[in-house]
């Protein structure tokens, strides 16, 4: 088997990986045993590398369209694959074993992902602003730029210490709280009780996230919510996807 090609983000950090987005995808090749190889695009030259070998665009959190990774690239297949969830389509539909969507599932799991992703939205900028202090200078300089003509406002102002970062704060706990809810519903440590799923991946994706850009004290008071509940899904999770 061809490795495949995936396109991920850089960051001054050891490992290099960070991002929630593309993390998603890494996690299902590591769980699917598929061997892949990265090619690393800085922000900055997102748009033209992507034009270049023909990926399509994607929404952006502000709603414009634009050039976005995660990219996959599979060489066995002729695909391009453009978007996490699409990736993950396209890897459970091409590389059957070891389900994602197990028990037609994929309908509960895209509605859990929606009801999480719009409690992310109103606090995201937060660990938006520590993602640029983790970037390489040149995509931290144009990741800022884009931001502010998308949002319309001063990066200074996204999530400043005081009130704002305050309600930030209580956004993200109310997004856990109601994650809480959902995985309460069934025994055992997965969404699905004892089968992993996609919606695992997107948890930990987004924990995985906020481990790789939040100051140590932020992610420690992030990880001991729920009596550490969050902190031990991200290690199970990457235990089972072999630890991007």
């Amino acid at each position: 088997m061809i490795p495949l090609i995936f396109y991920e983000i850089p960051s001054k950090l050891e490992g290099n990986y960070w991002s929630a987005n593309t993390a998603k995808s890494r996690f299902i090749l590591g769980y699917k045993g598929l061997p892949f190889r990265v090619e690393w695009v800085e922000y900055c030259d997102i748009a033209p590398r992507m034009k270049e070998i023909g990926a399509r665009q994607n929404k952006l959190l502000d709603g414009r369209d634009g050039y976005t990774l995660p990219v996959l690239n599979d060489p066995n297949t002729g695909a391009l694959i453009t978007d996490s969830w699409e990736i993950a389509e396209y890897l459970e539909k091409t590389y059957p074993e070891k389900p994602i969507f197990p028990n037609q599932s994929k309908g509960l799991i895209r509605a859990f992902d929606a009801v999480v992703m719009n409690l992310l939205r109103t606090a995201f900028k937060f660990p938006m602003v520590r993602s640029t202090e983790i970037m390489n200078e040149r995509g931290a300089e144009y990741f800022i730029a884009t931001r502010e003509e998308g949002f319309k406002e001063k990066f200074s102002e996204f999530s400043p210490e005081g009130p704002k970062r305050d309600e930030h704060w209580a956004n993200l706990e109310r997004m856990f709280n109601t994650s809480k809810e959902w995985y309460d519903e069934e025994k055992g440590k997965w969404l699905m009780g004892d089968v992993l799923s996609y919606a695992d991946i997107i948890m930990a994706s987004r924990l995985f996230w906020f481990e790789r850009v939040l100051h140590d004290d932020e992610w420690e008071k992030i990880a001991n919510w729920h009596g550490g509940r969050w902190a031990k899904l991200l290690v199970d999770v990457e235990k089972e996807c072999r630890e991007v």
